[in-house]
């Protein structure tokens, strides 16, 4: 594919640029910290495809891109190329998070309960009209629960692999120390379990979940049953160069485990974990975790498939590009177009002048 580079524009492509400013207008902090407020849940899929967490950060983002999410998932991306790598921290323990809601669908009762968290799933959808007539919308407050949850709870899977109801896994883990980073390491294929789980945490949340709908409708090999979703927030461990682990604060997280029956008749589990809650994205990234294994080439669910496909940068970069001029290749289709007509057409006989 040839491009053509454009020329004796620049005073024109400058004043696009502004253009397009001008459309969001003056950008400050106020703006910025009232957008990361009001748009939580925005924010941590932001964060998340961008493999950053940064709340003021990608707040910032979404003011400049005027909420053009996968504009502010590139603009986050780059920023965080230019920062150095200080330390790596501690694995992540899942027992060990703190933990806001954690549900199963697999069963009705858990070591630990069932803990609902914040959620819409139960609530009617009702637009607030009020809101824009003047009256504002207030939330009724939360009443404190008699018996608090405790913040810390076990891992179900943990507690099925003792029962010996969970299969082995085919994919074998990697040492914490040795986990390669795909921000510094191409996506090889077939891809380390490392990579798999690093690509489905900061995939493109619509692409994931159109994957993971074709495969809950049918066009994969297992259909999913939520063995355990969890939003929580993880300390972010470190060891000090004397020695000593502290914890530099925590993290907005979110998990799913998804379960289904596997050849050996034991249940075989799929996972998928990102920053920040976002619920539809871990579900859809464990089903996809899943099915994964021995999928056929080229099906919605094999992972070179998936992994290539739900990169939010480079799809939306690709898609984007064809913006760009293509004169050469679009006239040599036109030429070669004219010239086939050309040769095909019926030849016409002279006519002959009276």
């Amino acid at each position: 594919m040839a491009y053509v580079a454009t020329r004796g524009g620049a005073r024109a492509i400058d004043q696009s640029e502004r253009l397009y400013r001008a459309e969001l207008g003056p950008i400050d902090a106020a703006r910025v910290d009232e957008i990361r407020r009001a748009l939580p849940m925005l924010i941590d899929r932001v964060m998340g495809e961008a493999s950053l967490y940064e709340p003021d950060l990608a707040a910032l983002a979404l003011a400049q891109s005027g909420g053009d999410i996968y504009e502010a998932v590139l603009l986050l991306r780059a920023w965080r190329t230019t920062q150095p790598r200080l330390t790596i921290a501690e694995p992540v323990l899942q027992d060990q998070l703190f933990t806001h809601r954690r549900i199963s669908a697999a069963f009705k009762d858990i070591t630990g309960g069932q803990i609902l968290g914040p959620s819409l799933d139960y609530a009617h959808r009702l637009l607030a009209t009020d809101v824009l007539q003047g009256q504002p919308y207030v939330p009724a407050p939360v009443e404190p629960a008699a018996t608090p949850a405790p913040a810390r709870q076990p891992s179900l899977a943990a507690w099925q692999k003792v029962q010996g109801l969970v299969a082995d896994p085919a994919r074998a883990d990697v040492a914490p120390g040795d986990i390669p980073d795909l921000t510094r390491e191409p996506l090889l294929f077939p891809a380390q379990r490392a990579h798999t789980l690093q690509s489905l945490a900061r995939a493109d949340t619509g692409g994931m979940l159109a994957l993971g709908y074709a495969a809950m409708r049918g066009y994969g090999n297992a259909h999913p049953t939520v063995n355990e979703l969890r939003l929580a927030e993880a300390e972010v461990r470190v060891c000090h160069p004397r020695g000593t682990v502290f914890s530099a604060g925590r993290v907005k997280v979110s998990q799913a485990e998804v379960t289904a029956k596997g050849k050996s008749g034991l249940l075989e589990l799929g996972f998928c974990a990102t920053l920040g809650w976002n619920e539809v994205k871990v579900i859809s990234g464990a089903t996809l975790d899943l099915n994964a294994p021995g999928a056929a080439k080229g099906s919605p669910v094999e992972e070179e498939f998936v992994l290539y496909h739900t990169e939010p940068v480079e799809a939306s970069g690709f898609c984007i590009h064809f913006k760009l001029p293509h004169y050469v290749t679009f006239q040599s289709s036109l030429d070669a177009l004219r010239g086939a007509k050309q040769t095909t057409a019926p030849h016409q006989p002279e006519k002959v002048p009276a």
